[in-house]
């Protein structure tokens, strides 16, 4: 039997959704790539995201577990150590990692920025800036809420040869 869907030679051809787009495993970056980071985070003074990027490029670990560290694994005498040991959550191994010496240096300063003592996560989630801080979760979700109560409601779509609901009280009249 034939495929009748693809016979009209005039029919628009259906462009894949995936066409021209990188799809699964993403290139690892490059040298030049870490250096461009590195240098940003350092010109831009950003001691917590430099730290947190040298230890997931140098331990190669998962993000879930980069941010899972605690001030014991990297440093527990308060300055980074030459190798780490981390149990991955996923599998459960144990992953040992040398660090450099820019990373020690990034971590020591991050240390030294905060005052992480151990015991505490490593990289814990950024302050809210001073002029935004009187805005609590609850007046963001307030706004939130209210920007969607005042969206246009859709127009129910009505078949043209089905009865009218007149019989339920429940429906508004546009219903």
């Amino acid at each position: 039997m034939q495929d009748h869907r693809n016979t009209d030679p005039t029919a628009p051809r259906r462009v894949p959704w995936n066409k021209g787009k990188l799809i699964g495993a993403k290139p690892p970056l490059r040298p030049k790539h870490v250096w461009l980071i590195r240098t940003k985070l350092q010109i831009e003074g950003r001691t917590r995201d430099l730290a947190m990027f040298n230890l997931a490029i140098d331990s190669k670990l998962r993000g879930c577990d980069v941010v899972a560290l605690k001030v014991e694994d990297v440093a527990p005498s308060g300055y980074a150590v030459d190798r780490a040991t981390v149990r991955q959550k996923k599998t459960g191994q144990p992953v040992r990692f040398e660090l450099t010496e820019q990373t020690r240096q990034a971590v020591d300063d991050y240390l030294r920025a905060v005052t992480k003592k151990p015991g505490e996560f490593m990289f814990t989630g950024q302050r809210v800036r001073e002029e935004h801080h009187d805005e609590t979760v609850r007046a963001a979700r307030l706004r939130v809420d209210c920007m969607h109560r005042h969206r246009p409601r859709p127009i129910p779509f009505r078949h043209p040869l089905t009865t009218t609901d007149q019989g339920n009280p429940d429906l508004p009249t546009y219903w």
